[in-house]
């Protein structure tokens, strides 16, 4: 079944975990898919999350985090790799998900690199979409909780969030 936008309008909180051990779908152009099962993500929560770009303040980047829930927002990290997360929550809440892996994919940039993101796809639709998607196949995997990662910037408090969640083999 592939997720629909009321999936991905709930609080970062509760989307980030129930999409551990979701199938990720990128469809190509020529019709190959690549499948991905989901086994990391990340939370980013709010303007008072000095992990989440939100905390900068509005500005045009960060404009995308406050709108619709599903869809997707990708940003280039070190001016080198393409990073995918997908808002969550209510508009002017800002907040998202950052897909931070998937099987045989063991980081973000990983994963868009396999999956061909880019620029592109910033504001298009995780949902009601022909390029890209996620599934449910009804697995619930065990999951565990840990620290965000790559976030030393935001401070002690934010770095120690248990808000990184990873499938548990």
């Amino acid at each position: 079944m592939i997720l629909g936008k009321e999936f991905f309008y709930r609080d970062c909180l509760d989307v980030a975990p129930e999409l551990v051990g979701k199938i990720l779908v990128r469809r190509f152009d020529n019709g190959e898919e690549i499948r991905v099962r989901i086994t990391e993500t990340e939370a980013y929560r709010g303007v008072e999350d000095k992990a989440c770009h939100a905390s900068k303040g509005r500005t045009p980047r960060t404009e995308i985090l406050y709108g619709e829930s599903g869809i997707i927002y990708v940003y280039l990290c070190y001016g080198i790799h393409w990073l995918m997360n997908v808002i969550t929550g209510e508009k002017e809440q800002p907040q998202g998900v950052l897909f931070r892996a998937g099987e045989g994919y063991n980081g973000p940039a990983k994963l868009t690199k396999a999956l061909q993101i880019d620029k592109s796809f910033k504001y298009k639709a995780l949902y009601d979409n022909s390029e890209i998607w996620v599934e449910d196949d009804g697995l619930r995997p065990e999951i565990r909780t840990d620290k965000r990662v790559g976030i030393d910037y935001a401070g002690e408090e934010w770095v120690n969030k248990p808000w990184r969640f990873i499938m548990v083999r």
